[in-house]
């Protein structure tokens, strides 16, 4: 008899601004996803309201093993798979816990898919981010963390001062 491997966290692509119908249908199909959500102030010609929105734009993640894939693509919303050097990519669950950590801090968070220069990596030592490594890099004049998520293509940055960072 086969073992079954475990699951992984896999990035998938979604429809444009659906994410959270994708995501609420996978939870009705009884599988682990994540959908990160941030809150963002919105700014409309007659008002502004906060707003809650994907921290990255048309990703979500499952957490499933290989036979489930299947049923992942035929939910409503998903468009595929992300795939890296001809295999679908996986995540590793501890980028997965580095953004969770991230958002359950409440810190502004800004997300870019512009490629960074690799820099020295880093720790944070104290702090609620304590524990979270990256690389540190000068952007917009400040110093900031970047959290490189390589398999989606996107980067995190978050605003550290350097005083609670040491060099791995």
């Amino acid at each position: 008899m086969l073992k079954e491997a475990s699951p992984k966290w896999y990035p998938v692509y979604t429809r444009s601004r659906a994410e959270k119908q994708a995501f609420e249908l996978l939870q009705k199909k009884g599988v682990e996803s994540y959908l990160p959500l941030q809150k963002t102030l919105k700014q409309w010609s007659d008002r502004k309201k906060w707003v809650t929105e994907p921290l990255f734009q048309s990703y979500l993640f499952v957490r499933i093993t290989q036979q489930q894939q299947t049923e992942v693509l035929m939910t409503k919303g998903i468009v595929r798979f992300l795939y890296h050097a001809g295999r679908i990519a996986a995540m590793p669950d501890q980028q997965i816990n580095e953004i969770q950590l991230l958002l359950s801090n409440e810190i502004d968070l800004e997300v870019t898919a512009e490629h960074i220069a690799p820099g020295e990596k880093v720790v944070i030592k104290a702090g609620p981010l304590k524990g979270l490594s990256g690389e540190m890099v000068s952007y917009k004049s400040q110093k900031q963390l970047v959290v490189r998520l390589e398999n989606l293509g996107q980067s995190i940055l978050v605003n550290a001062s350097s005083a609670l960072v040491d060099r791995l």
